[in-house]
């Protein structure tokens, strides 16, 4: 018996094809609202919470001097700490621009006051603010304020002082974001949007202007009752205005039933309300930053070295999981936060960039880096020089083909060369 021939080529049909890329072409155009990639705004290493109560046009500069007070008063403790030789960026930094990211304070660090002295403590930031976007090479890069939050009891007094704020402020300057706390349920970030629109419509603003975050401090906010990530429905019905998720650590632990001294950035129910946000926020150009330590470096010099050398681990744990802002609370905790900023993305920029190099010439070597390793590699290196750690000089020491624009190219290519 003879064998049959082999059957002809199959192809799918023409109508089959229009069918699937149908169903596919809708995917891509969903994919691509929601997740739109990086913003190509700088993220701050950090945000400084300072009460309504204590802040004025030249608290950055106090803080600075302080801290330098502080680092110097504990130099044996920050040259230990000094791994790679940055204590004098740290004290530059310090006497430059040592905060970045500022919130001018009338929720928890404020408290509750009688109305006519939060009305003058409003209007007071307001001008402030004012100030700051007038004087920028005295000012952070970015401010704003956390007013009270969305809950029955507190919402019409922290809608008061917001707008008491941008009448001050006399409108909205660039940078300016406002934080919202203790959210609980996805449906409030519709309110916020509301509040942003008629805000900008009583105000005479520009569509758009007014742009917040979200403070995640409640189990409610990370899972939902239906075991949905309440978070990630909030990102998406926040998003273009929703512009970053704050952890709030004591708040969220609290919630959790975590006794007061286990409450902190590592404890496993921060890693895992973290971790759902780091998720949710992946690719939506939403920033995500950690929360704050309530161990201040005050007291004897065992205490404050105890404080700076808690401070700096943390920081540093934190940019090791991809956490790349966090809060602080203290003028010393600007020098454990820069100290740890520089030293992380200066010990990663050398094996980057040699990684990189191999890369960008396609030569062997001990790793197989495929495109998205290099979009990381990339991006350690592009946040390094963002943040100061290092300069473009440095970089090209090392690679001489890793430029600033090189690795920026990298990154929008989604890491492949042509």
């Amino acid at each position: 018996m003879g064998h049959d021939a082999a059957p002809a080529a199959t192809r799918l049909s023409d109508p089959a094809r229009a069918r699937i890329d149908a169903v596919l072409s809708a995917v891509d155009v969903e994919l691509d609202r929601a997740y739109p990639g990086d913003r190509a705004e700088k993220q701050p290493a950090h945000t400084v919470y300072v009460s309504a109560a204590d802040v004025d046009a030249d608290t950055p500069g106090t803080w600075g001097d302080r801290a330098s007070a502080i680092a110097d008063d504990a130099a044996a403790v920050v040259a230990d700490l000094d791994r790679t030789g940055i204590a004098s960026l740290v004290q530059a930094r310090l006497r430059g621009q040592p905060i970045e990211d500022l919130r001018i304070d009338l929720e928890d660090g404020y408290g509750w006051r009688p109305d006519a002295v939060e009305d003058r403590d409003a209007r007071a930031a307001g001008r402030t603010i004012a100030t700051w976007s007038a004087r920028p090479e005295q000012a952070p890069s970015a401010y704003g304020v956390r007013c009270k939050g969305l809950g029955a009891t507190e919402r019409a007094r922290g809608l008061r002082s917001l707008e008491l704020v941008l009448d001050a402020a006399g409108g909205v300057p660039d940078g300016f974001v406002f934080t919202v706390p203790k959210l609980r349920a996805a449906v409030q970030v519709d309110a916020v949007v509301m509040i942003c629109e008629e805000l900008e419509r009583a105000h005479g603003l520009p569509e758009g202007a007014l742009r917040f975050e979200l403070q995640i401090e409640s189990p409610q906010a990370v899972l939902g009752a239906d075991g949905r990530a309440t978070v990630a429905e909030a990102i998406h019905r926040g998003v273009p205005r929703l512009t970053g998720l704050h952890y709030g650590t004591y708040d969220y632990s609290a919630a959790c039933g975590i006794v007061s001294s286990q409450q902190s950035l590592e404890h496993p129910v921060a890693d895992h309300a973290k971790s759902v946000m780091l998720v949710a926020a992946a690719q939506t150009g939403v920033w995500v930053s950690d929360g704050s330590t309530q161990v201040s470096p005050v007291g004897s010099a065992k205490v404050v070295e105890a404080a700076l050398r808690r401070h700096h681990r943390l920081v540093t744990r934190s940019l090791e999981r991809g956490f790349y802002q966090g809060w602080d609370m203290h003028p010393g905790h600007l020098v454990t936060r820069w100290l740890a900023v520089y030293g992380f993305f200066r010990s990663a920029m050398s094996p980057a960039v040699t990684r990189l190099q191999s890369y960008f010439d396609r030569q062997s070597s001990e790793f197989v880096d495929e495109p998205a390793t290099a979009q990381s590699l990339a991006l350690v290196v592009l946040r390094g020089l963002s943040v100061g750690a290092f300069t473009e000089a440095d970089v090209l020491a090392v690679g001489p083909r890793c430029s600033a624009a090189a690795l920026g190219e990298l990154r929008a290519s989604g890491g492949v060369l042509g």
